[in-house]
């Protein structure tokens, strides 16, 4: 018997999930870091935390079986579901008609690998909500939201590890690149913490929800590129101060500590310290 009954109108169960995947003959791959929501009671969660408005746009990235898909279509004005897997693309409307049919013709789904993605089909997205593959979760989210200015908000779910170095700050142990360059485009904040019961296959780590405020990038004469290629060198060799690690990137160890000191930065300190800010600044005294 179906546990759709438990789930509430819509929503997948654990034997939803299983029946849908037998149906389809489709067994979860570690490639495409599928890991599937079966507690509907999470689907809720995630929905309730991203506080999708009613005129929102939004784009689900990886969206499987369909479990928080059908979360979300009530709640928002349109889907757009990008997926890689071609057997779960093509299934997914069809998912949709039977459980949610007055909300089927919110949907779109766009069958592409995300980091591809450069365009999506309507009106564009203000909203990014997913349960991000594990392999690719910081790629993607820094390759959305650069692609995707229009996106003003957002809630992803990620290995609690990923989790806690995007919303670690300046001084912390995992403040790191990924924490740095999201920065760039959006306020970060922990925003829960999920089990691993909540997934089939249960993954062997805890994962964790991020929430994102879109905000304007630093002010600054540097371009992204710029900015990004003296993080990428700062936290190359973590252990080094900044005149030492950015010696490669400055061309030698005095011509970084000269940048440094231009940029009003401590040449001895490292680069877990810096803010995104302060490698804008870094930056446009590159020699």
């Amino acid at each position: 018997m179906s546990d759709s009954a438990s789930a509430g109108p819509g929503l997948l169960g654990p034997a939803d999930v299983r029946a849908l995947a037998a149906a389809l003959g489709v067994r979860p791959t570690k490639q495409l870091g599928q890991n599937f929501v079966i507690d509907p009671n999470t689907v809720r969660r995630i929905v309730r935390a991203a506080e999708v408005r009613p005129d929102d746009v939004v784009v689900e990235v990886g969206p499987g079986l369909g479990s928080l898909t059908l979360g979300l279509l009530p709640q928002a004005s349109r889907v757009i579901a990008v997926e890689v897997d071609a057997t779960l693309a093509a299934a997914l409307p069809g998912t949709v008609r039977a459980r949610l049919p007055e909300y089927a013709d919110r949907l779109t789904v766009v069958h592409a690998d995300a980091l591809r993605v450069t365009e999506l089909p309507g009106p564009p997205p203000t909203a990014l909500v997913a349960n991000l593959p594990y392999n690719v979760a910081v790629p993607v989210l820094l390759h959305m939201l650069e692609r995707f200015p229009t996106i003003a908000h957002g809630l992803v779910m990620v290995q609690a590890e990923v989790a806690d170095r995007l919303a670690a700050t300046p001084g912390s142990k995992v403040y790191g690149v990924p924490s740095v360059k999201i920065r760039w485009y959006a306020d970060v904040r922990r925003a829960g913490a999920i089990g691993r019961t909540v997934f089939w296959p249960a993954p062997h780590v805890d994962s964790g929800l991020v929430a994102l405020t879109r905000r304007e990038p630093p002010a600054t004469r540097a371009s992204r590129e710029e900015v990004f290629a003296v993080v990428d060198a700062a936290f190359a060799q973590r252990r080094k101060t900044l005149r030492a690690a950015l010696a490669p990137w400055a061309g030698s160890a005095a011509a970084a500590e000269q940048a440094l000191r231009a940029a009003g930065i401590d040449a001895g300190a490292r680069g877990e310290s810096l803010t995104i800010e302060d490698f804008a600044r870094l930056a446009e005294h590159r020699p």
